[in-house]
């Protein structure tokens, strides 16, 4: 991954995902809550996902997500159906529907947030 700087952040090798969910190349993550608690938000992730790279097929186990694209262009797949994806696009991922994301470019990073958070039961609902 190229020394590029991202929302004032750098990457560290503890930032950078290889393979990330059996996909190719690199993703470099930060979690911009850190321990903050945001209830029901549980993480607001500033992605940069390398040139011609992808994030693997995986399934939101625990949380639902809004991915916000911000620069770049890709394809996102959400329960097997293939989406465009890139700057002011968004995209809801409900909890339990996989998820894949593909770098369409071959020089150019595909930056994106994606803000996780737990829906809110059904008791809270009354």
């Amino acid at each position: 991954m190229t020394e590029s700087v991202f929302l004032g952040l750098k990457p560290t090798a503890d930032d950078v995902r290889t393979g990330l969910f059996g996909g190719v190349g690199s993703v470099s993550v930060w979690n911009l809550l850190g321990r903050q608690r945001a209830a029901p938000f549980t993480a607001v992730l500033a992605c940069e996902l390398s040139p011609g790279a992808d994030v693997g097929r995986h399934v939101q186990q625990r949380d639902a997500e809004l991915l916000i694209g911000l620069e770049g262009t890709g394809l996102v797949t959400i329960a097997g159906v293939t989406k465009t994806f890139g700057a002011g696009v968004v995209h809801h991922v409900a909890f339990g529907t996989s998820l894949a994301i593909r770098n369409t470019s071959g020089t150019a990073s595909l930056r994106y947030l994606i803000i996780k958070g737990t829906p809110p039961s059904t008791a809270d609902a009354k």
